[in-house]
């Protein structure tokens, strides 16, 4: 049999008035002593005076105890509430022969509004809870997705700090490398370029060498001829006068190639063979020594004769001399109307040169068979 106790208006221990409607499921028991006690209670009853018998029990302890309970707890936990109302009724109805298969409570409610209002609290207070949770979850997100960011940064910053520190440790490396690559390079170049020098200073020391060979073979080809002429202008000056005049000559021209060969060879016989400059210098002066003595012994040979004519040569550069302001006058003009004045003083000038020669030089002009004539004449 199925029943719906319903009690309408039953205070709860807060003393608010609620509305319970339940669904309960009985049957009669079929055991032998139950039986027997369900047929002395309804023998000769309708199904629904048993009804109403069992539904007044339920309703009752279903009163009962929501006298003992508060409203959250009613409608926050109705499988116990049940529970409760079967296990208090079950006892009663089964004296009856009756046993409860179950019992549910179908609905609560009340008039007042109070279960509303609860709902609205506990859904604020959900709500509420629900904010906190999300504002905390919020919190916890952010908490920890800047500690997530923090770690990221983290390793981030270590993992820039090990590039940072091998790109540093790659350039020092680099700059290590690059660095024994150009001393190795420098080292090389300044070999090569030692060794190129060397080999340099070798071809140049050969080339000296050579120089020197060759200014020797020289040297000595211009001494043989120096010697060569020498004996030829021995061998050739024999007589007296032409062949002193030939032999001085022949000296003269001797000592010209001399001299030329001798300045083609000047600068490396002082740079190489000092010695053979100074023999060189030595011949010269003997050469010189010789020439100046067979001057000298040619003048002593011929006496006034070659005193003479030295005065007679020197005479037209003395004149030159004294001359020499008169070229710097254009035009003479001789005040005088008397030309046989101007030619006496001329007459007078010639026969005055002799004195005026042999007082200058010792030599007597006046010895000169033409000279003579000539200043005899004018006087």
């Amino acid at each position: 049999m199925t029943l719906q106790p319903r009690c309408e208006d039953v205070e709860t221990a807060e003393g608010v008035a609620l509305t319970v409607t339940g669904v309960a499921q009985v049957k009669i028991m079929t055991e032998k002593e139950l039986l027997a006690v369900a047929c002395e209670q309804f023998l000769g009853k309708s199904v629904q005076d048993i009804k109403n018998v069992v539904l007044q029990t339920l309703e009752g302890h279903l009163r009962s105890i929501l006298g003992t309970l508060t409203v959250e707890q009613i409608y926050q936990d109705r499988d116990q509430f049940a529970k409760l109302v079967r296990e208090v009724a079950a006892p009663d109805v089964g004296r009856m022969g009756i046993e409860i298969l179950s019992f549910t409570i179908k609905d609560v409610y009340d008039k007042v509004d109070y279960l509303s209002s609860l709902g609205k609290t506990q859904t604020a207070a959900v709500q509420r809870d629900a904010d906190i949770g999300v504002a905390e979850a919020e919190r916890d997100a952010g908490i920890r997705e800047a500690e997530c960011k923090k770690e990221m940064l983290d390793v981030k910053f270590m993992a820039d700090t090990k590039i940072a520190d091998s790109k540093r440790a790659f350039e020092l490396q680099k700059s290590a490398f690059s660095e024994e690559v150009n001393i190795k390079t420098a080292e090389a170049q300044l070999a090569y370029e030692l060794q190129g020098a060397r080999e340099q200073q070798k071809i140049r020391q050969e080339e000296i060498e050579i120089e020197v060979v060759q200014r020797k073979k020289q040297i000595a080809v211009e001494a043989q001829e120096i010697l060569r002429t020498d004996k030829e202008l021995i061998a050739t000056v024999r007589c007296p006068a032409e062949a002193e005049a030939h032999r001085m000559q022949q000296i003269a021209e001797g000592e010209k190639v001399k001299q030329v060969l001798l300045a083609q060879a000047e600068a490396e016989k002082i740079r190489r063979i000092g010695e053979a400059e100074a023999a060189v210098i030595e011949a010269m002066g003997k050469a010189e020594a010789e020439r100046m003595k067979l001057k000298a012994e040619a003048y002593q040979k011929y006496g006034d004769a070659a005193k003479m004519a030295l005065v007679l040569e020197a005479l037209p550069r003395i004149a030159a001399k004294i001359s020499a302001p008169l070229t710097k006058v254009d035009e003479i003009v001789v005040l005088s109307g008397d030309n046989s004045k101007v030619t006496s003083e001329v007459n007078r000038l010639l026969a005055e040169l002799p004195a005026s020669v042999h007082a200058l030089t010792g030599v007597d002009l006046s010895k000169i068979p033409l000279i003579r004539k000539a200043t005899g004449a004018q006087v």
